[in-house]
């Protein structure tokens, strides 16, 4: 798969902080790459460095082969960025703000009008499309905020925050389009996120940032194993601790799944029975914290 962003130690010095410190990641086409960590930790210092809003300290970023510092203008051109509060005009309706920046992009009239339109559906706002921006609500500004990134049909997507103000429908809506995005278009997409079950939900593989420092990367199930994750197995059965009793739920750590059959057997070879077997991996969250508790030396306060 195509390396789509390729960062190499990449840092940006203020005179009071060091908000991003010499981070290394690549993210490949098409994956939905999850950028986490708490407000403040470097999030969006890093994106403003990807798109060429900041010349780094040290280090470099390419996105699709571009030099983000030395070609900002071509980044933009092949990039879409949705921000909690992106920047569009109140007194145009949703439509004419989407054929605007449609036009800011080079699109003539008549394209940038098919596709605004193709976009409200998409985002469910086609019934609001004639209302002057000041009139949406902030969810419906938020949703009309992703359009707008998606209007010239970039080949990078950087979203800091998208469901932000949403209720459950438009998140789901807004899920929806980015899976599509990702997957059947060959879009990537950097999330920017402090919401890590929603993470968890949406992204294929994650870079976890604390104090401008990548603490860990990978995908879910490489992130498990830097924390060496057990496996948690609840059983429901009448036997337990050898001997058989009133019906019970109990729960067992193992490291694999290969030692649950073994488990299961003993106990039907003991004459128990059993009602339910479940097993449960480490959450994200719970992968995240472990990690941070570890970096800072068994502290995360």
């Amino acid at each position: 798969m195509i390396d789509a962003i390729i960062v190499e130690n990449l840092t940006k010095d203020y005179i009071e902080k060091k908000a991003v410190d010499n981070i290394n990641f690549t993210v490949k086409k098409g994956e939905v790459f999850g950028f986490l960590g708490p407000n403040g930790a470097g999030k969006t210092t890093t994106v403003k460095l990807l798109n060429g809003l900041l010349q780094p300290t040290t280090g470099t970023s390419d996105i699709l082969g571009i030099n983000s510092a030395k070609e900002p203008v071509k980044i933009r051109e092949i990039a879409g960025v949705v921000t909690e509060h992106a920047g569009m005009y109140d007194l145009m309706s949703g439509l004419d703000n989407l054929i605007f920046y449609g036009k800011v992009f080079g699109m003539n009239a008549t394209d940038a009008k098919t596709k605004a339109l193709h976009l409200l559906e998409k985002i469910d706002l086609l019934d609001a499309k004639d209302r002057k921006l000041k009139n949406y609500s902030t969810g419906m500004r938020q949703r009309l905020s992703l359009a707008r990134a998606l209007i010239h049909s970039p080949q990078i997507l950087f979203l800091d925050e998208p469901t932000s103000g949403l209720d459950p429908q438009s998140i789901q809506n807004v899920n929806t389009m980015i899976q599509e995005l990702a997957h059947e278009q060959g879009v990537s997409v950097f999330l920017c996120t402090h919401q890590l079950r929603y993470a968890q939900e949406i992204c294929t593989s994650y870079g976890l940032i604390d104090n401008g420092a990548l603490m860990a990367k990978g995908t879910l199930q490489e992130l498990e194993k830097q924390i060496d994750a057990k496996l948690l197995v609840t059983i429901r059965s009448n036997y337990y601790e050898g001997k058989k009793g009133a019906i019970k739920e109990y729960q067992k750590e193992v490291n694999n799944e290969e030692e649950i059959p073994p488990m299961v057997n003993e106990i039907v070879q003991a004459g128990g029975d059993i009602y339910s077997v479940a097993t449960r991996k480490p959450t994200l969250e719970e992968i995240y914290f472990e990690l941070l508790h570890k970096k800072r030396g068994g502290s995360v306060d």
